[in-house]
C-alpha cells in the first residue's frame, strides 16, 4: 500500500510516518509519558465520514454491561472482598467488529498499510505487527452511549491503539495514572491503586479531539473514560496488533466482548 494510499485519510505533512526523527521522537515520548497523541491526524474530511459510517453501523453493535476488577482477573479468595483485587469495576459499551466495518473504510486503509504498521512497531519496539486471525478483533468500534462508561483496569496488552472520531457532550474523559503497578516484577500496587478508586488520587487527563490518533502503553498505568454526559454518543474506533502471527481472541472473550464467536 503506497504513501498516496494513506495520504487521502492522514495528515502526512504534519505526521511524516517514515521520517526517522519524527519516529524516534514519538518513541521518546512513549517511553516517558506512557501516552502519546497526535492530534488531527485523520484529516477532517475523514473523521466526518467515518463518524457518518460509524452512525450507520451503529445498529449492528453488541452492548454490554459488566463487572471486572481493576487487574481483569477473577477475584481472589485469599483477599478479604472489600480488597482493592476484589473490588468490582463497571464497564459498558457497544461494539462493531472488524467484519461489521465496510472494506472500503478509510479505517481497514489505515489499519492494513505496511507504512502505518511499520510506524507503530517502530514506536513501540516491535519488529513487526500482525492483525489478528479471528475475523472480529483487530478492528472495533466502540460506542459509549449516556452513562457509558470505561472503568478503571490494567491492559493485558503492552500497548493500544487509538483514534477518537466524536466526543461526547460531556464526559467521555480519558483518566490515568502512570506506573500503578509493575506486571513484570509482580508489584500489583494495591495502596495506589485503592486510592485511584475511591478518588484519593487525582488522575492525569489526555485531552483527545476527534481524529487524534493515540498511543497507551497500559499494562501498568491504571485508566478509566468517565461516564458519557448528553445525548451524543462518544465513538472511538481501537487498532488491536499482535506482535506474533496466527494469535485469535479466545471464544470466551469474543463472547464476551461482542457477543458471539468467529
Amino acid at each position: 500500500m503506497s504513501t498516496a494510499d494513506l495520504e487521502r485519510f492522514v495528515n502526512l505533512e504534519a505526521y511524516p510516518l517514515q521520517n526517522v526523527k519524527f519516529v524516534q521522537k514519538c518513541n521518546e515520548t512513549l517511553n516517558i509519558e506512557g501516552a502519546l497523541t497526535l492530534k488531527n491526524f485523520l484529516n477532517e474530511e475523514t473523521v466526518e465520514q467515518l463518524v457518518k459510517e460509524a452512525k450507520e453501523n451503529q445498529h449492528k453493535a453488541f452492548y454490554s454491561n459488566s463487572t471486572h476488577n481493576i487487574y481483569l482477573t477473577p477475584q481472589d479468595e485469599n483477599f478479604p472482598e472489600d480488597h482493592i483485587f476484589n473490588t468490582q469495576i463497571t464497564s459498558s459499551k457497544g461494539c462493531i467488529t472488524t467484519d461489521q466495518i465496510p472494506d472500503s473504510s478509510a479505517l481497514k486503509t489505515i489499519y492494513k498499510s505496511d507504512i502505518f504498521k511499520k510506524f507503530i512497531a517502530e514506536i513501540v519496539g516491535e519488529k513487526i505487527l500482525y492483525e489478528y486471525e479471528d475475523p472480529l478483533s483487530s478492528i472495533n468500534v466502540h460506542y459509549a452511549k449516556e452513562g457509558q462508561e470505561l472503568g478503571w483496569h490494567f491492559d493485558n496488552s503492552s500497548f493500544a491503539v487509538t483514534l477518537l472520531l466524536q466526543k461526547p457532550l460531556g464526559g467521555g474523559i480519558f483518566e490515568y495514572v502512570k506506573n500503578v503497578r509493575n506486571s513484570e516484577s509482580g508489584e500489583m500496587g494495591f495502596k495506589e491503586a485503592e486510592e485511584i478508586v475511591s478518588g484519593r488520587s487525582k488522575p492525569s487527563v489526555l485531552n483527545i479531539e476527534p481524529g487524534t490518533l493515540v498511543l497507551f502503553r497500559g499494562m501498568n498505568s491504571m485508566h478509566r473514560v468517565t461516564p458519557t454526559v448528553g445525548d451524543r454518543t462518544r465513538f472511538l474506533v481501537v487498532f488491536a496488533y499482535n506482535a506474533k502471527p496466527g494469535v485469535s481472541l479466545s471464544k470466551s472473550a469474543q463472547k464476551t466482548f461482542y457477543g458471539r464467536v468467529a
